[in-house]
């Protein structure tokens, strides 16, 4: 309307002889700055307290604010204060934090607001963080808390929203107080993942179990489009609290738009067609495409000519396959399982798989903790090698004999059938033929069941899937983070062997309260021995990750943790894009 009525009143001043204005030249808006990613595999929902896949972590990063986060350029790492004024303050020898709030954190708009700016307050993140106890949410980070809060023992026996806990209170709006039964040295760590970022109870109850699927957070992003498991949208919240980075705030860019590429070649082919801004963990299979055969990773020269740059980096992560310890023909504790499962180690190549699978970018895995995780022995190895002929020994020691086609039968003479769940793409493919070769090799017949990974990880939780193949990347840089995963009790969460070892399960439970100490890492030996010779995992890789960047793209530098970098980033003008 002004625009108009100011084009009407230039034209009555004409009309009456007065001389026409010279037009001022008016900057041309810029064009907002978009970084342009992929995630490998489809989100599965936006609720903190709920998601556990890397896509869903990978969003929940931006959308979602836990009260601590880590320096982005800190080496070794270093955690940071996200929505406090400042770092915890620590008493008690360690049981007791006391947490004081920024008073400028505020959730992005939503109907369930009513109409107002809604302020973050300590009792969010009560709420926030009882939800992790919530029977009916059966949320896979409960192990991160439970039975480690004075008084949660009461959420376990009557969960209520309302009720006090002794250990986990706001003092006033905006100071929290947490208590311990006992001193964790990781439990900073917990309090910087997204599991633990802020949520607003009036949204949760506004939407209940759909709640994953309208994200309200505080982060440096808000939801633009979100087309499910295709393509998602994250705008740049610009109401985000003043964070600064180099002297500018938070974020860099407009937008960031996020496409979900399963395909491996598609990432890389997409990459190197200018698609993409940056490209993590070139896919094995890709690197003839984009290296040299050189023994140390090297972009070839046509590339590098054009401004590309490669970033080698050791991930904080380990590959392995998981055998589930309740399935009726390859689980239990007794020598004839245990014979199955060793041979079936035994049988795997890892250097074939490190330099065909992997084409030289990655590590043998010794022990379930990947180098540069607080724990690691450099001077552990794995008594568990590739032997086909003790697993052949073995196999026929404990009554696997070969029956017709050459195929080993179980003890009672019945077939022996192993069935490996796969994910559907080109990788997959390759992975499930070097497995084929390998337990074919010793008699043993295997069929594949292939669907989506988040699919699979689902029935893992139910016990329903024999044998998969996956990794886990540290949520934190510790070794609790990879050796909880075979600890009994987390079996209905990340123990997706359904490993359930008194004597693992105690060492495990000493180490939680031990600091970085020669001790500890005795104990995870130990505790690695046991894996070793129960075998519920076939450890393979450690993978070195070949990270690439496009010459338009800023501040990229990979954390060893956090999963993303969205928020510092920055792109050149579009028109050098």
């Amino acid at each position: 309307m002004l625009k108009n009525y100011a084009a009407a009143l230039l034209a009555l001043v004409v009309g009456l002889g007065a001389p026409a204005a010279q037009p001022v030249a008016q900057p041309a808006p810029s064009a907002p700055k978009v970084l342009r990613a992929f995630l490998s595999t489809g989100e599965t929902g936006l609720d903190p307290a709920v998601a556990s896949d890397i896509a869903s972590l990978s969003l929940l990063e931006n959308l979602f604010d836990p009260l601590l986060r880590y320096d982005y350029l800190a080496r070794p790492v270093k955690l940071q204060a996200n929505t406090l004024a400042a770092m915890p303050t620590v008493e008690d020898n360690g049981r007791t934090y006391t947490f004081h709030l920024r008073q400028d954190v505020y959730f992005t708009d939503d109907p369930a607001f009513k109409g107002a700016r809604r302020q973050v307050t300590a009792q969010d993140y009560v709420y926030s963080l009882k939800r992790l106890y919530d029977p009916a949410l059966k949320s896979p980070w409960s192990f991160l808390l439970e039975g480690k809060i004075v008084g949660d023992d009461a959420l376990k026996a009557r969960f209520g929203y309302d009720g006090d806990i002794a250990g986990l209170r706001a003092v006033d709006k905006f100071t929290l107080r947490i208590r311990l039964n006992a001193a964790d040295p990781n439990f900073l760590f917990y309090l910087a993942i997204p599991a633990t970022g802020v949520v607003a109870r009036e949204v949760v109850e506004a939407y209940g179990a759909q709640v994953g699927n309208h994200p309200v957070g505080t982060g440096p992003f808000r939801i633009g489009t979100w087309k499910r498991s295709d393509q998602i949208s994250l705008l740049a919240n610009r109401d985000f609290r003043p964070m600064l980075f180099q002297g500018r705030r938070l974020p860099l860019v407009d937008r960031v738009d996020v496409k979900i590429m399963e395909e491996y070649q598609s990432r890389v082919l997409g990459f190197l067609n200018g698609e993409f801004d940056f490209l993590e963990q070139l896919p094995e299979s890709m690197k003839e495409m984009v290296l040299t055969d050189d023994a140390r990773p090297t972009l070839k020269p046509e590339l590098a000519r054009k401004g590309l740059v490669l970033s080698p980096f050791p991930v904080l992560q380990t590959y392995y396959m998981w055998m589930n310890m309740e399935d009726p023909l390859i689980g239990g504790y007794g020598k004839d399982k245990v014979a199955l499962r060793r041979a079936i180690a035994l049988s795997y190549d890892s250097a074939e798989d490190i330099a065909r699978m992997k084409k030289g970018l990655a590590l043998r895995a010794e022990t379930p903790l990947p180098p540069n995780v607080l724990g690691y022995d450099p001077d552990y190895h794995s008594p568990v090698g590739y032997d086909p002929a003790l697993a052949n020994a073995l196999l026929d020691r404990y009554g696997y004999r070969k029956g017709r086609g050459g195929w080993r039968t179980l003890p009672d003479g019945k077939p022996l059938t192993l069935v490996m769940h796969t994910e559907p793409s080109m990788v997959g493919r390759l992975r499930d033929e070097l497995w084929r070769k390998n337990l074919n090799a010793i008699g043993l017949n295997v069929t594949f069941k292939s669907d989506k990974k988040t699919e699979i990880i689902k029935a893992s939780r139910l016990g329903k899937v024999m044998m998969f193949e996956t990794n886990w990347v540290a949520d934190f840089p510790d070794g609790d983070n990879f050796y909880q995963l075979l600890y009994g009790p987390n079996k209905a969460g990340p123990n997706y062997a359904r490993f359930n070892l008194p004597a693992y399960n105690q060492r495990y439970e000493r180490t939680r309260a031990m600091d970085d100490t020669p001790e500890r890492t005795r104990l995870y030996d130990e505790m690695a021995q046991l894996i070793h010779a129960y075998t519920p995992w076939v450890l393979l890789t450690h993978p070195i990750s070949a990270d690439l960047q496009q010459p338009w793209l800023r501040n990229y530098t990979r954390h060893p943790v956090e999963l993303t970098n969205w928020r510092y980033l920055d792109v050149a003008a579009h028109t050098a894009r």
